[in-house]
C-alpha cells in the first residue's frame, strides 16, 4: 500500500515513535524485552495490513519526518524528563506528518487539567485542586482547609511518577520545602487519597477506537502506592465489571475527539465508586502481549484512516 497510494515524498505508512533507548539496544533486561515486544507486535500487525513501517526515536534528527504519513506514539518515555524538547518537536513535526493520536490530543492530555474537563462533563475523579505554578499556598493550609488525612501531590504535566509523594496530616512538615520548591517552577496537584489503590490496586482498561477490547489490574508492592511494573509493582490480567466497561467508555466519550487508542486507569475512589485516574492517551502500554488481536485492531484502523486520508 505504502509505494501504491503514498504521495511523490512519502516512504513511510507508518512510523513507530519510540525513544533511542529502545533502537537496537546492546544489552537488553526483562523490561527492555517486553517494550521490544509490545513495539514488534504493532510493528507486524501493521505490516499485515501491507503497511510500510519502520521504528524511530522521535528525537532522531537525521530522520526526515515528512518522509512518512504517519507516526504513532508508543514508547516514547524518555520525553518525561525533556519536555520542552517534546514539545517543540511535535510543533514542528505536526506540520511534517500526521501524529496518532493527534497532536490536538497530545497536546490536550499532556497536562492533567484536562482531569478538570473530564470532571465537568459528568466523569468522576478524585478530589483534586490544581495549585498553579507561583502559589503561595502551603501544604499545612491545605490540610487545614480540606481535612484530608491523606493525599497524593503530583506535577500536572509528569509521567513515571515523578515527583508523585504520598502524604499525610502527620507528616507533611517533612514535604513543606519540596512542595514549595516544586510549586515555584510548576502546576501541582494536591488529591485526596484513595485507600483502595493500595488494597484493590489501578485497573486498566485498554480501549481501541473508542471499544474494549482488554485490561490489566496493576497492584503496587508491599509498603508502595504506586503502581508502575518499574516501581516495583505487579501486573495480572483483569476481567472488567459491564459497569468499568461503561465507565471507560463514557471517559473516551467525553475527550475532545475520538482517539483511536486508549487506556483508561481506574481506581475506586473512598465511596467504593469508580473514579478515573489517568486517561492515557499519548504512549500509554498497551499490553498487546496479552490480547494481539487488539494491536491487529489498531493497525486495522490505522489501515482505515490511510485509505480515508
Amino acid at each position: 500500500m505504502g509505494n501504491k497510494n503514498s504521495t511523490t515524498n512519502k516512504i513511510f505508512d507508518v512510523v513507530i515513535l519510540t525513544d533511542n533507548r529502545y533502537i537496537k539496544p546492546e544489552k537488553t533486561d526483562w523490561y527492555i524485552n517486553q517494550v521490544l515486544l509490545e513495539d514488534k507486535i504493532l510493528q507486524k500487525a501493521l505490516e499485515n495490513e501491507g503497511l510500510i513501517v519502520c521504528k524511530k526515536d522521535w528525537a532522531d534528527t537525521n530522520f526526515d519526518w515528512s518522509s512518512t504519513k504517519h507516526a504513532i506514539f508508543r514508547t516514547t518515555w524518555d520525553y518525561f524528563e525533556r519536555f520542552d524538547e517534546f514539545f517543540n518537536w511535535i510543533s514542528l513535526t505536526k506540520h511534517k506528518t500526521t501524529f496518532i493520536n493527534s497532536d490536538k490530543i497530545v497536546n490536550w492530555n499532556i497536562d492533567k487539567h484536562y482531569l478538570q474537563d473530564l470532571a465537568q462533563s459528568g466523569i468522576n475523579i478524585a478530589p483534586t485542586l490544581f495549585i498553579e505554578q507561583g502559589s503561595n499556598a502551603t501544604l499545612s493550609q491545605l490540610f487545614e482547609k480540606y481535612n484530608w488525612t491523606e493525599v497524593v501531590i503530583k506535577p500536572a504535566i509528569s509521567g513515571a511518577a515523578r515527583h508523585t509523594y504520598r502524604i499525610s496530616s502527620d507528616n507533611y512538615m517533612e514535604y513543606e520545602q519540596l512542595f514549595q520548591q516544586l510549586i515555584a517552577n510548576e502546576c501541582m496537584l494536591f488529591q485526596e487519597f484513595l485507600n483502595n489503590i493500595t488494597s484493590n490496586g489501578e485497573i486498566s482498561l485498554i480501549m481501541i477506537g473508542g471499544q474494549y477490547t482488554h485490561a490489566v489490574k496493576k497492584i503496587a508492592k508491599k509498603g508502595d502506592f504506586r503502581v508502575q511494573d518499574d516501581h516495583g509493582g505487579s501486573v495480572e490480567v483483569y476481567n472488567p465489571t459491564l459497569k468499568e466497561i461503561d465507565f471507560a467508555k463514557k471517559c473516551i466519550k467525553s475527550c475532545p475527539e475520538l482517539p483511536i487508542y486508549a487506556r483508561v486507569d481506574i481506581v475506586y475512589d473512598n465511596f467504593n465508586l469508580p473514579s478515573l485516574s489517568e486517561l492515557e492517551l499519548i504512549e500509554p502500554e498497551l499490553w498487546f502481549r496479552n490480547n494481539p488481536k487488539s494491536a491487529e485492531l489498531l493497525a486495522n484502523k490505522i489501515f482505515n484512516l490511510l485509505l480515508s486520508s
